[in-house]
Formats: C-alpha cells, structure tokens, sequence
C-alpha cells in the first residue's frame, strides 16, 4: 500500500488518500507519528492501526459529542460526520456505537420534538420538518398519535392569534384576511381557523 496523495484541509489536518483512493484526515503529529507522507510505503497493520485506533475513536467520541451538543436524528448525524470527512463504514460505525447507548432515537426524537413544538406549529409544518431530518413517516405518524390530536391543532392556532395580537371580534375585514393568510401559511386549514376564530368570539 502506498500513500498517494498528502493534502491539507487545515493548518493541522490533512486529507490522505492511500493507493489513489481517500483513506482517512489525520493531524500533522499523526502524520509524523505514523510517517505518512507521500509515496512512503504503508503496512496493512498501520493502515488499520490508524483506522481502529485513531479514527474511529475520534468519530466515536465526535458523535457522542454531537448528541451532547444537542438532540439529532440519524440523517443529521451522518450529514456532521460527513463534513468532518470520515469515510462511511467508520460513519456507520460511530452511529452503531451511540445507539448501543439509546443516543441515536428517531422515533423518540420526532415524539420530543412535536411535543415541545405542537402549540406553535401545524401538523403540516412539523411533518415537514421531520422529513427534512430524515424521520420515517411511521415514526412521524406515531408522533402525532402520541401527542398531537385535533385539539393540539386548535390551541396551536389560538396561541399564534394571541401572538399576532388580532382580536378576532373587533378585527377590520383586512386585518382577518391578513390573519388567515399568515395562518393558511403556518399549514392549518381553513376550517380549522375558521373553528377557533368563532369560538374565540363565542367566548369573549
């Protein structure tokens, strides 16, 4: 095995490219440590002793990290270890060792996040939201099950009134139109609106 190509990424991390295929980023004390520099010859002992040792500790302890940082869904993750430029079977394998823990949760991450989103958001918007992440649809539609039935829709459609400060009973026709376009927007339907407007005026 040869080391083909040297190229930095940073001051102190470079990419190595290993029989003119990317092998790993290493930082310049590894590269000295480990003598890599282009055209030198690399055992199949080092090259793995680098990869079990070095990298796939640093993306273990990167993903652990990640997930501190805050909640993430699998598709995030693996989109943050990418940019850090780990090659994909070691991706995998920093994924498998935070799941082992119950850090990696899709279906419990969509259930956190429509319970601490349903009173400001529409069904549609955090559908949305959650396919953008990568969720599955039967973990969405779970979610929903869980903690966000009809009436989530209609509190959170009262509490983005309030917000927008719009007293539906003395509210000029332009002032509702704008209303049910901003909310038409956020993703609920008409007669939803229409629903909690009357009964906001029913229960002034």
């Amino acid at each position: 095995m040869q080391v083909t190509k040297v190229e930095s990424v940073t001051k102190t991390k470079f990419r190595v490219e290993i029989d003119m295929e990317f092998a790993f980023v290493l930082y310049k004390g590894e590269l000295k440590r480990f003598g890599i520099v282009e055209e030198a010859e690399i055992t199949e002992e080092a090259y793995e002793k680098i990869r079990n040792e070095v990298v796939l500790k640093r993306a273990k302890l990167r993903a652990l990290h990640l997930l501190t940082d805050m909640a993430r869904t699998e598709k995030e993750l693996k989109e943050k270890l990418r940019l850090s430029q780990y090659p994909e079977d070691i991706i995998e394998a920093a994924m498998d060792y935070v799941r082992s823990f119950g850090y990696l949760n899709d279906e419990q991450y969509a259930k956190n996040y429509v319970e601490s989103r349903k009173d400001s958001k529409s069904r549609k918007e955090l559908h949305a939201a959650l396919v953008n992440k990568g969720v599955s649809s039967e973990w969405i539609e779970s979610a929903f099950e869980a903690g966000y039935g009809e009436e989530g829709e209609r509190e959170a459609i009262r509490k983005l009134i309030v917000k927008r400060r719009v007293n539906p009973l003395y509210a000029t026709e332009k002032e509702m139109y704008k209303l049910y376009g901003y909310l038409a927007r956020k993703g609920f339907y008409y007669e939803q609106i229409r629903k909690v407007i009357e009964e906001m005026c029913g229960n002034a």
